[in-house]
């Protein structure tokens, strides 16, 4: 009888690019399913996008599951600019990506800084009230909030079981 040989997985060091999963690694992060390898596209979505359905209270308010939080915002009707473009975005034939969560941007700012830009804030899928959003911007790690109408930066994420 023989035994299968079990494929090695070379993972890189946090913020390299993983050839074939999409981005850059950030590492590992515990969520519902378990715990999981958290990957950042290598890019923004072009362009800028508001978070969208300013004055309702919606119920994304995940400060850690940005999946769960866009699989909220994408249902509503086409009113979440943002979360739909992210969720639209492809890489590496990896096609579950989603607004990251204000805990997963900022796990991106302690290992990745140096993949995101300096000169604009990114929008983060955690719903603060009816009327914001929050934020992060990643010159000096600052958390904070804005109005779903604001227009912010983007980046897909993506994860998989450990």
């Amino acid at each position: 009888m023989q035994v299968a040989q079990q494929e090695q997985i070379t993972i890189p060091e946090i913020g390299a690019v993983w050839p074939g999963q999409g981005g850059i690694y950030g590492g590992l992060r515990q969520y519902p399913e378990g715990l999981c390898h958290i990957i950042y596209a290598a890019q923004d979505v072009p362009g800028r996008h508001a978070y969208g359905d300013y004055g309702v209270d919606v119920e994304a308010v995940s400060r850690t599951d940005g999946r769960a939080n866009t699989h909220i915002l994408i249902s509503r009707d086409s009113k979440h600019p943002a979360a739909i473009a992210v969720a639209a975005y492809t890489a590496d034939g990896h096609a579950d990506f989603y607004l990251p969560s204000i805990g997963e941007l900022h796990h991106a700012w302690q290992f990745a800084p140096e993949s995101f830009s300096e000169e604009w804030y990114y929008l983060s899928s955690t719903q603060r009230s009816a009327g914001t959003a929050y934020i992060m911007g990643f010159e000096v790690g600052w958390l904070s909030y804005d109005a779903k109408l604001s227009e912010r930066l983007a980046r897909p994420v993506r994860r998989f079981l450990q």
